[in-house]
């Protein structure tokens, strides 16, 4: 990535109606334009390409954060206060676009799920939200068990339905809770464990995408098993994540 936010976003082609400026007539940028510095329509891109990045999973955070810093400077909507109302407009929803990008790909596992999204992979909703919403239409949310973890969670549930019975009988079973804290400890370092091995695909995939950029398209059966391999690693960090939050709640109530 460029140090400039200007030159790094006028590295990825703009559709054949944006490419020039709306006042002046002059090659534009893809937020604004480099000649006359006025606020541009936004143009149906995705958050890779709105920062000028390819859809690649290694990224340059300190780079993209001074992007970020450069680009909302330059299209906060104050900067266009006194300009005409569709421009004003136009700066509002370049800002948010941009805040949401930002959020996005700044996240490791954000930027992991929104690549999937665009890949057409949806992953399954394993959030505490989610689970409220289920209980609230008194529907059952699917879990996704990992296999590998069936004994120990059916264990530690039990354990977690154990303790939450001596709370509500007032009683105190030191073993019991020290047990508990120890399998969380054990879901903790497993959950930083998904993550190191979630990195590894990173690097595959963006292995296929320089490719496809130097001439050599890959396959859908390869994109297929590298994206597969990262839906079940976020699956199975979702999970454990939401286990632990569990036993958290547990220990604390």
């Amino acid at each position: 990535m460029t140090n400039s936010a200007l030159t790094t976003i006028t590295t990825q082609p703009l559709p054949e109606d944006t490419h020039s400026c709306w006042s002046c007539g002059s090659m534009r940028a893809a937020h604004f334009c480099s000649s006359c510095g006025k606020v541009q329509p936004p143009v149906p891109v995705d958050y890779f390409a709105f920062f000028g990045l390819p859809p690649k999973l290694n990224l340059d955070v300190a780079a993209l954060q001074k992007d970020f810093y450069e680009l909302s400077r330059r299209l906060h909507p104050d900067l266009n206060a006194h300009a005409g109302s569709q421009q004003q407009e136009w700066s509002l929803e370049q800002s948010s676009l941009l805040n949401d990008a930002y959020r996005t790909l700044s996240d490791p596992i954000k930027r992991t799920q929104y690549l999937l999204q665009l890949e057409g992979i949806v992953l399954e909703e394993q959030s505490k939200s989610a689970t409220e919403r289920a209980r609230a239409a008194g529907e059952i949310k699917k879990q996704i068990v990992p296999p590998d973890l069936l004994e120990e969670v059916f264990e530690l549930n039990l354990q977690l339905e154990e303790l939450r019975t001596n709370k509500k009988m007032g009683d105190d079973d030191p073993a019991l809770i020290a047990e508990i804290a120890r399998q969380k400890s054990t879901l903790k370092a497993k959950h930083e464990a998904l993550l190191e091995e979630l990195r590894t695909y990173w690097t595959a995939w963006d292995a296929l995408i320089q490719r496809s950029q130097s001439g050599s398209p890959s396959s859908a059966e390869e994109r297929a098993q590298i994206t597969g391999k990262m839906v079940d690693l976020l699956n199975r960090r979702n999970y454990i994540r939401n286990l632990v939050r569990d036993v958290n709640e547990a220990l604390e109530n």
